[in-house]
């Protein structure tokens, strides 16, 4: 399930500067911004920005993915133009930057709060029906990393603390899902190969019901305070043939029936980082 927030207050004011790359993906231009936070100069918001991508990467994020430099031709006057720096921002950017400014200021406060909104929306797969099946796959791969980070944890703390018994415990929780099948049963109809990732090549619904699996069991393994590596694979097991009870119930496919696309995840995530790069908008 995915979770929208109403945000109460004048946000038009960053809609109206926002932009949309061909592939549904939100952009702000740095300039454009430094405008509406009240910046007299290009170098007070540049300073905002290098302290910015500064907390960008303390966060383990990657710099590039949030902060894209550009250049851009303006008029100076006289049919004459010159071309200044300029950055394309990702709304977690934005938030970033507005995070270093002065709250006193009832720009910047507002700016605060819009874009801590608006990125845990974007979090939590905003808008997410209007996505293609790429930037659907896209978004729950990221989810499904996310939550496998937390179901690895709640398993960790029901005692499966070995890698081994970790990859173990994923079986379990395979094999409920697809009616005995282990992952390299998985791979092997999907036709690929042992360091292939099975969920770079599932498709939106096939991702969506492992990601049901995974969120589930990790609910399940912490409500029910389940201790002991045979009651935890127990449990990955039932919540995965629950989810294919469910599916079946629906009249859906199988997910062993599903298709499996052609690209994987992280070929589609190169091929838009490479179309971006190449000043594609």
């Amino acid at each position: 399930m995915f979770f929208f927030f109403d945000f109460e207050g004048d946000e038009n004011i960053f809609d109206n500067i926002k932009h949309v790359n061909e592939y549904g993906q939100e952009f702000w231009y740095a300039r454009d911004l430094q405008s509406v936070l009240e910046y007299s100069q290009w170098r007070y918001l540049k300073e905002a920005i290098e302290r910015a991508k500064t907390a960008c990467y303390n966060s383990g994020q990657n710099v590039a993915d949030h902060f894209a430099e550009v250049r851009k031709m303006v008029d100076i006057g006289s049919n004459a133009k010159r071309s200044v720096e300029d950055y394309e921002l990702s709304r977690y950017a934005c938030y970033l930057i507005v995070m270093n400014g002065d709250p006193r200021k009832e720009i910047i406060a507002l700016g605060q709060t819009y874009f801590a909104v608006k990125t845990r929306q974007q979090e939590l797969i905003e808008d997410y029906e209007r996505l293609s099946e790429e930037q659907k796959r896209i978004a729950i791969r990221n989810e499904m990393k996310r939550h496998n980070s937390a179901l690895a944890d709640a398993a960790h703390d029901a005692g499966i603390k070995e890698p081994r018994d970790y990859a173990i415990f994923q079986n379990y929780g395979y094999m409920g899902l697809y009616n005995g099948l282990k992952a390299k049963d998985i791979k092997e109809r999907k036709g690929l190969k042992k360091n292939q990732d099975i969920l770079d090549y599932m498709g939106s619904t096939e991702l969506a019901a492992n990601l049901f699996r995974a969120t589930q069991t990790e609910e399940k393994l912490k409500r029910e305070h389940i201790q002991g590596k045979a009651e935890a694979n127990k449990t990955h097991f039932e919540v995965g043939k629950k989810v294919r009870q469910t599916i079946k119930e629906l009249g859906g496919t199988m997910p062993e029936d599903l298709p499996t696309p052609e690209k994987s995840v992280r070929q589609i995530e190169k091929e838009y980082e490479k179309k971006m790069i190449g000043g594609e908008k």
